[in-house]
């Protein structure tokens, strides 16, 4: 799975700057002066939830990832969002396989469940089946295109295991909304439990955010991972 920085306007000098407007108006520190003491107000602004200042500023991403990865995804709103569609091109036979290591088996129930590592024979298992899958869906969506089928038609034989690419566009504050969710944290102040493909790319955005970002990205760390 793929998440890359595209572009972005962020910085730690941009929350500080929509701060202090309520405060003292324009202001025109320099870029030095104004980390020397943004650490110190970042870290109360993320502590009393003052999240306004935290939407001035924007990152676009590029993700390529499984269909299922995006429909999770795209449940957060706060946010902008252009993905390649299956109406307009012919789907490439990219298919998402779980990698060793990704635990299999889910114990409990619903709401307080666990999951463990699966066994040599069913990763064999889950391979096996969904390779099969894969590919009578995707020879069924060739066979239609080849007909003349539409492809919005015959994009209802893939599955949500294909690859799929997007733009997703978000500020600050709706990026750190998305990390709280979809990243595991035992010392949360909310701990969340995502899906594991999920949570993928979402550690690879963190780890983009916090580049950019790093003041921000250590009070959102330092108050819990509560999104202001």
């Amino acid at each position: 799975m793929t998440v890359q920085l595209v572009d972005h306007n962020l910085s730690d000098q941009a929350v500080v700057r929509a701060a202090r407007v309520s405060t003292v108006g324009q202001t025109h520190q320099s870029p030095d002066e104004a980390a020397d003491r943004e650490t110190g107000l970042i870290n109360y602004l993320m502590r009393e939830r003052h999240g306004s200042p935290f939407e001035h500023g924007s990152l676009t991403l590029y993700v390529e990832a499984p269909i299922f990865v995006f429909r999770e995804w795209q449940r957060h709103r706060i946010a902008s969002y252009n993905e390649e569609s299956a109406r307009y091109r012919e789907l490439r036979p990219a298919f998402y396989l779980p990698t060793v290591g990704r635990n299999l088996v889910q114990v409990g129930k619903p709401g307080s469940y666990r999951f463990e590592p699966g066994t040599a024979e069913q990763f064999s298992t889950v391979d096996t089946e969904l390779v099969t899958a894969y590919e009578t869906a995707y020879r069924s969506y060739e066979r239609m295109l080849s007909a003349g089928i539409a492809r919005e038609v015959a994009r209802a034989a893939l599955p949500v295991g294909i690859y799929s690419s997007m733009y997703v566009t978000m500020n600050p504050r709706g990026l750190m909304n998305f990390l709280s969710l979809r990243t595991h944290r035992e010392d949360a102040a909310f701990v969340s439990h995502p899906q594991r493909e999920i949570e993928v790319c979402a550690d690879k955005a963190e780890a983009i955010f916090a580049s950019l970002m790093p003041a921000t990205h250590a009070a959102f760390e330092a108050n819990g991972r509560v999104a202001p």
